[in-house]
């Protein structure tokens, strides 16, 4: 792949993993506890459940497999939780594991893009993973803020730059 072209999609990949733990860094700080653990049905899964389980993709797929970090993941208890973990703590796991996944981006080179790489029984390339944990993570994301919304009657205005014609800093939409 070209050297460009790669550190495009890296950076890229690093600035949204970036934006979207802090929309939902945001959104943990307008829940309350007992609406970070809420659902609707025992089949449904709470905002703090998909935090746990966004932790240990993230870890698995980035950390263990990009990183070569062990693989320590029990994804059945992301799930299982119910009300096990503070919401300052489900924060500081997130922030941390972004900031571990950030480190082993940076040290990616655009070789290491194409080379395979098993995670979870999955051959795909080290490309291929980035990808999928970007648009995994961007998935519950969108899960989270949808909660956020329903349980705060909020809207977070991520987008209300979009209602005028002028101009915005935002670069990663």
């Amino acid at each position: 792949m070209d050297g460009k072209l790669a550190a495009d999609f890296l950076r890229y990949s690093a600035e949204k993993l970036t934006q979207l733990s802090s929309r939902i860094q945001d959104c943990l700080d307008k829940l309350t506890y007992e609406q970070v653990w809420a659902r609707g049905a025992d089949s449904e899964n709470a905002v703090g459940n998909l935090v746990l389980h966004l932790c240990g993709n993230v870890r698995q797929w980035i950390g263990h497999g990009v990183g070569g970090q062990a693989d320590v993941r029990v994804r059945d208890r992301e799930f299982a939780a119910r009300g096990d973990v503070q919401t300052a703590e489900l924060a500081e796991r997130l922030e941390g594991t972004v900031r571990t996944a950030l480190d082993v981006l940076a040290k990616v080179t655009p070789e290491r893009l194409a080379e395979k790489v098993t995670i979870q029984a999955y051959h795909v390339t080290v490309l291929e993973a980035i990808y999928h944990v970007v648009e995994h993570f961007s998935q519950h994301t969108g899960q989270i803020i949808f909660a956020t919304k329903q349980l705060t009657g909020q809207d977070p205005g991520y987008y209300r730059h979009l209602k005028g014609s002028a101009p915005h800093d935002e670069t990663v939409p």
